[in-house]
C-alpha cells in the first residue's frame, strides 16, 4: 500500500527515548489529529499497517491528521535507542514496560505535534492503549485532549489469574514484588512460572491488583474477588472528557460477557451525559474484517 502523505517520525521523550511514528495529514491542512496508542505483546504499528493505513484514509477524508508511533511497549522484548549519548540502549517492549511510563510517552508524541501547530487533540487507544488513556487522565485531568476513544479495553490482571489458577498466581505476585525489593525487577520471569517473557517489574505492574495497570478489573468485580483494596474502576471513574467506548461483541478476552461490561462502565462513569457506548456486531478483539465499521463509529462520534 502506498499514501504519499504519510511522514516518518521520530519522536522524544522526556527520558530521553527515541519513538517512531507516522504521520498521515489530509490534502487540505488541518488544526485537528487523532492520536493511536498500540497495544502490549507483540503490538507494533509496524505490524498493523492495514489497521493505520484504514484509519488513516478514513480520517483524512474527513479532515483529521492521524498519528500512530511506537510506545516504550512495544513488541515483546528489544532495545530503544537513547538520546542521552550513552552507547548502550535501553531495555523495552512489554518485557519491561511499567504502563504509568505511558505518560513520558503521550507527553512526547503531544509536544511534537503542538510544535507542527495542531491545537485539537484526540486519543485512541486499542487492548492496553485505552488502559493507558485512563492512567494517563488519571495522573494528568488537566491535559490538552479533546476526546478520548477506548477500543477493547483489557483486564490482564483477570485473564493471568484465570490461566496460572491462584495458587501459581499468588506465587507469582509475592515473588515479583520479593524480586523487586532486591533490586532485581528487571531479571526475567522463568518460563515455567509464566508461558511469555516479562521481567519482574512487569509482571508485577500487570498482576498487581492495586497497581496502576488493573484499570478494567472485569474478574475481579463479576466474581467477587475482592484483590484490591483500592476502589475498583478509580481510573476510569475519573474521566470527565469526551469519551467513546468501543467493544467488539465477540471479544475473546472480555469471558463472554461484552453487553454486561459496557453496563458496568455505563454505571461506573462519574459523567456519563460525556460518554457514548458501542457494541459492534461479530467483531473479535482486534475488530478483524471489521475495520469499515469502527471508523464510521469513530468519525462519526468525532
Amino acid at each position: 500500500m502506498i499514501y504519499k502523505r504519510a511522514k516518518l517520525i521520530e519522536i522524544v521523550t522526556a527520558d530521553k527515548l527515541k519513538l517512531p511514528g507516522i504521520l498521515f495529514e489530509p490534502r487540505k491542512r488541518t488544526k485537528r489529529v487523532l492520536v493511536y496508542l498500540h497495544g502490549k505483546g507483540t503490538s507494533s504499528i509496524f505490524y498493523s499497517l492495514n489497521r493505520i493505513y484504514y484509519q488513516a484514509r478514513t480520517l483524512n477524508r474527513a479532515g483529521v491528521s492521524y498519528f500512530a508511533f511506537n510506545n516504550r511497549g512495544a513488541y515483546q522484548y528489544h532495545k530503544i535507542y537513547s538520546k542521552t549519548g550513552k552507547k548502550d540502549k535501553v531495555l523495552a517492549g512489554t518485557a519491561f514496560e511499567l504502563i504509568k511510563d505511558c505518560i513520558k510517552d503521550i507527553d512526547a508524541a503531544m509536544a511534537f505535534l503542538q510544535k507542527q501547530g495542531y491545537k485539537e487533540f484526540y486519543l485512541i487507544g486499542f487492548s492496553t492503549g485505552a488502559n493507558k488513556i485512563c492512567v494517563y487522565n488519571y495522573y494528568k485531568p488537566q491535559n490538552k485532549v479533546s476526546k478520548y476513544i477506548l477500543v477493547g479495553g483489557a483486564d490482564d490482571l483477570g485473564l493471568f489469574y484465570i490461566g496460572l489458577g491462584k495458587k501459581k498466581f499468588d506465587i507469582l505476585l509475592d515473588l515479583a514484588r520479593q524480586k523487586i525489593k532486591q533490586g532485581k525487577g528487571k531479571e526475567l520471569v522463568p518460563r515455567n512460572l509464566i508461558d511469555a517473557v516479562y521481567s519482574y517489574q512487569s509482571i508485577y505492574d500487570t498482576i498487581n491488583p492495586d497497581g496502576d495497570y488493573n484499570v478494567f478489573p472485569y474478574n475481579e468485580y463479576f466474581n467477587h474477588l475482592k484483590q484490591s483494596k483500592k476502589k475498583l474502576f478509580r481510573y476510569f471513574k475519573s474521566i470527565k472528557t469526551p469519551t467513546l467506548v468501543v467493544y467488539g461483541d465477540k471479544d475473546e478476552y472480555a469471558y463472554g460477557r461484552v453487553q454486561e461490561i459496557l453496563e458496568v462502565l455505563k454505571r461506573t462513569t462519574s459523567a456519563p451525559e460525556k460518554f457514548k457506548f458501542v457494541s459492534i456486531k461479530n467483531a473479535d478483539h482486534g475488530f478483524t474484517n471489521k475495520d469499515k465499521v469502527l471508523c464510521r463509529a469513530i468519525v462519526e462520534w468525532l
